[in-house]
Order: structure tokens, then C-alpha cells, then sequence
């Protein structure tokens, strides 16, 4: 499904929202940040997380998730999904991984560090496409929930 979902939830909800594809692979923030020459912050990784329920979150490019922020907020460990477990979440490979077109339900959200840029880009369901969004629209679009989670690299 994937890329396709995506484009699906847009048309009914978001249909100015137009996927950019590309020739080649935008799967790394480096990768993306080059496609779209853009700084590398204000590419999404979107992260697919597991709690006692898989999550997705949110973070600006170029930082990482501070494991004691973490902690304290979720009081849980970090871990990741697996590849399977991520691509069965949310229909999305991993390097695709984004917020739109899930197949289920999944909690949101977003840490602030993405509050540092207005234009945000996410992918869009594949390894090589993503969305321009506002940063305001992207966490209205996903109902994303607001939290600090991270630290600079």
C-alpha cells in the first residue's frame, strides 16, 4: 500500500497536499536534505516506536532521541519496531515511514524540535517521496501530540 494509502488519505482530507517523487532514494535525512536542498533539520523522521502499543514519533532531522527524555515522559525504554512489525504498523517500508495512510490507528507524536522550522517534509509513504507541509498543518493533519524527546547529535 504504502505510497498509495497516502495518496488516498490526502484526497480526502489534504487534497492541495501534493507527493514528490523522485529518481532516486530519499530514505536518509542526508539523502532527502540533498533532494530537496534543504537543511537536514527540517526533514521528519518519523519513527516507528514500541510502547505497550507501536507509536510514531516525530523529530526534526538532525537530532536524536535522548534516551532519559524518553524515559522519563513514556517510562519505558526505547525500542524500536522491527522492519516487519514497522511495515505491518503502518504500510510503510522503513526509509518511507511517515504519519499519513496508516493501515490502523496509531498514537502520534511530534517532538519539538520540529518547532524550529515553518516548511517540514516527511516522507510520503516510499523510499523516495515525501511532502512540503507546514510544520502547523503536519501536527493538525496527524492529530500529533507535542513532547521533548530529544537532543542535538
Amino acid at each position: 500500500m504504502s505510497i498509495k494509502s497516502v495518496k488516498e488519505q490526502f484526497d480526502k482530507i489534504a487534497p492541495d497536499l501534493k507527493i514528490l517523487e523522485f529518481n532516486e532514494s530519499t530514505a536518509t535525512v542526508e539523502q532527502a536534505a540533498k533532494a530537496h536542498n534543504v537543511e537536514p533539520g527540517q526533514i521528519v523522521k518519523t519513527i516507528a516506536l514500541a510502547l505497550d502499543k507501536p507509536i510514531l514519533l516525530m523529530t526534526a532531522g538532525d537530532v536524536k532521541i535522548d534516551n532519559k527524555k524518553f524515559k522519563d515522559l513514556f517510562k519505558k525504554k526505547v525500542k524500536m519496531l522491527s522492519a516487519n512489525e514497522t511495515l505491518t504498523y503502518t504500510s510503510h517500508p522503513i526509509g518511507g515511514v511517515c504519519p499519513f495512510g496508516l493501515p490502523v490507528k496509531i498514537e502520534i507524536f511530534g517532538d519539538r524540535s520540529l518547532i524550529a522550522y515553518d516548511l517540514v517534509i516527511p516522507a510520503a509513504g516510499s523510499r523516495n517521496s515525501s511532502v512540503k507541509i507546514q510544520r502547523k498543518r503536519l501536527f493538525e493533519i496527524t492529530n500529533a501530540i507535542l513532547v521533548d524527546v530529544t537532543k542535538s547529535k
